[in-house]
């Protein structure tokens, strides 16, 4: 079965949720994905391309859901393409029509700094949660 990469924004609860869980949910789970073929003008269809624009639009996303003077969070979590389903609102915006379970995230990106650009977002890996979870508790 084909597997798509998600970008997933999260907050500090949704954290806690999948630590303690194993798992982001209930379905459906909101993100962005490099689909091919965007229909939203300016994304080509270069796959680098369209993997930047939707890890950028999943941070723009986790901002909104960081409170304020936090850091913002993103995960990337590979999914069977079969759950993944394009939004009609924006070229990268995709519902998974199931929970993502903790084996299916392969890292985080939190921002070096509250308040960041995307660029200094800052790589964790998957078994590093807690640490990304102590970061925004600071």
């Amino acid at each position: 079965m084909p597997i798509v990469r998600v970008y997933l924004p999260l907050d500090p609860a949704t954290l806690s949720t999948l630590r303690n869980s194993g798992e982001l949910g209930p379905a459906p789970v909101n993100g962005h994905a490099a689909l091919a073929s965007s229909p939203r003008p300016g994304i080509g269809n270069d796959d680098e391309e369209r993997e930047y624009a939707a890890w950028s639009a999943a941070a723009s996303d986790a901002a909104g859901r960081a409170p304020d003077g936090t850091r913002r969070v993103v995960a990337s979590a590979d999914v069977d393409a079969a759950v993944v389903e394009r939004a009609a609102a924006d070229g990268t915006a995709v519902e998974l029509h199931t929970v993502v379970a903790l084996p299916r995230i392969a890292s985080f990106h939190i921002d070096e700094e509250p308040g960041g650009q995307v660029a200094d977002l800052l790589w964790y890996d998957v078994t590093e949660l807690d640490d990304v979870i102590a970061l925004l508790g600071e």
